[in-house]
């Protein structure tokens, strides 16, 4: 979620502004910065900024006031497309016309392509993501691992599992093995979760998307398929200008460099001044699990950095 980039959150805190509409998100991207504001800022100053912990209760909330718009952030990776493709399926079987989403999914393998085929970063193995993996299934990797010689290996949560996986990692490289090994057997088959795959595409097609930090890259996003197009947000959003202050402060963000691993937190000129956990920039540390925001938080200079 912390990829987003700053235009969609500006368009969904715009849609905020319309007559008559609720806004409905996860309630982590409360404080994810847009270009001059975030959704806890726009809920203190009015907006009707509802938190739901799936996107079925937005349909329910929209079945319940059917004079007014309801218009939920579409966000995540494979993990919450499925759910918010079932969203949409099930406004359609409800016959509603006041449900939308503003659709802003990306997906993981393609980011990882984008990755390995950069030639200003070298990287020797990827650690996938346990919690997209039970979607996409291992297999998905194998792609990644053939074309660009480098090894997958899927890995869970907890931190016998992390180091296991990085073992894992290792023991390929040293043998020159590229392949995908699925450490979280427990959770994840090679096939993932065929109902969930069928629900996203059924909702879904493949786009090219904007990530925070690391640009456009091809078919790495979901856009809503023609044929649920009355329940694309995106249909009522007029485009703003740009905002210059916003990008100037951009400018010194390094958020791209430390995603690919080119640069250290420490490395970033707006790093503990311009970007800090209260007020984040970047990727890394608007998402409380990225490289920014745990160097700041564990920190033994984390002082010094205020100063």
């Amino acid at each position: 979620m912390c990829v987003t980039p700053q235009r969609q959150i500006d368009q969904f805190i715009q849609l905020g502004g319309r007559p008559n509409t609720v806004l409905a998100t996860f309630g982590d991207m409360l404080r994810v910065p847009g270009s001059n504001s975030n959704l806890e800022v726009e809920r203190a100053k009015g907006a009707d900024v509802r938190i739901v912990y799936s996107p079925l209760d937005a349909v329910e909330l929209a079945c319940g006031m059917p004079e007014r718009e309801l218009i939920f952030f579409g966000i995540g990776f494979e993990t919450t497309a499925p759910a918010v493709a079932l969203s949409i399926l099930e406004a359609e079987r409800r016959g509603l016309r006041n449900y939308y989403v503003l659709c802003a999914h990306k997906l993981i393998p393609p980011a990882l392509a984008a990755l390995a085929s950069d030639p200003d970063i070298n990287i020797h193995g990827f650690i996938c993501p346990g919690h997209v993996s039970t979607i996409i299934g291992s297999r998905a990797y194998r792609t990644v691992a053939r074309d660009y010689g480098i090894p997958c290996v899927v890995a869970g949560f907890e931190p016998l599992d992390i180091l296991q996986a990085i073992y894992m990692l290792v023991d390929q490289v040293e043998q020159g093995r590229n392949q995908v090994e699925n450490q979280y057997s427990r959770a994840v088959s090679p096939d993932g979760n065929r109902g969930a795959m069928r629900c996203i595409d059924h909702a879904f097609q493949l786009a090219s998307s904007e990530w925070r930090g690391l640009g456009s890259i091809p078919a790495s996003g979901l856009h809503i398929r023609r044929e649920y197009r009355g329940f694309d947000a995106s249909i009522l959003v007029s485009e703003a200008p740009p905002n210059s202050d916003a990008e100037s402060v951009g400018n010194i963000c390094e958020c791209g460099a430390i995603l690919k691993g080119m640069k250290t937190p420490r490395e970033c000129r707006a790093f503990g001044t311009a970007c800090t956990p209260e007020r984040p920039i970047g990727a890394c540390m608007v998402s409380s699990e990225g490289a920014c925001a745990a160097e700041f938080k564990y920190s033994s200079h984390r002082e010094e950095v205020r100063a």
